[in-house]
């Protein structure tokens, strides 16, 4: 599971759709309808939240924002909950390290969508998060 700090709009069709579902699948988690996933870091932020659901909520209505400017036709109605109007911190490392995370992956999978972002150096955040100074955050797999 990877809920993106970084702006869906740097993500390709493919990774705009696994999002799609990946937060879709931490919305169940929340609401308590999976036993798997409980323990996933990625909910850690979500989880801190004053309103986890309403915060997963706001995540998806964001995903769901970007994939209707591509045409994409993803449901509105499988968002439970209102959005909160809370934004949650999120650091500059974690923006950081996802932005590289996203760019080895496009090499990889998509080389379009990696040139197209290719002169960016700090992508925009998720409107959900404000990106405040620090680092990685403690939960982030794969930076021990």
């Amino acid at each position: 599971m990877r809920l993106w700090t970084i702006h869906p709009r740097y993500l390709d069709a493919k990774g705009l759709v696994a999002l799609w579902r990946e937060a879709l699948l931490a919305q169940a988690v929340l609401r308590g309808e999976t036993r798997g996933y409980r323990h996933h870091p990625q909910l850690a932020r979500f989880l801190g939240s004053p309103d986890p659901h309403g915060a997963i909520a706001s995540y998806l209505q964001g995903v769901w924002a970007e994939a209707q400017s591509r045409g994409y036709r993803f449901d509105l109605f499988r968002i439970a909950h209102p959005a909160a109007t809370d934004v949650i911190e999120e650091t500059t490392g974690q923006l950081l390290f996802e932005w590289m995370h996203l760019r080895r992956k496009l090499a990889v999978r998509n080389l379009e969508t990696l040139t197209r972002w290719k002169e960016v150096s700090v992508p925009d955040s998720h409107p959900l998060f404000r990106i405040v100074d620090g680092d990685v955050r403690p939960w982030e797999r794969g930076t021990a």
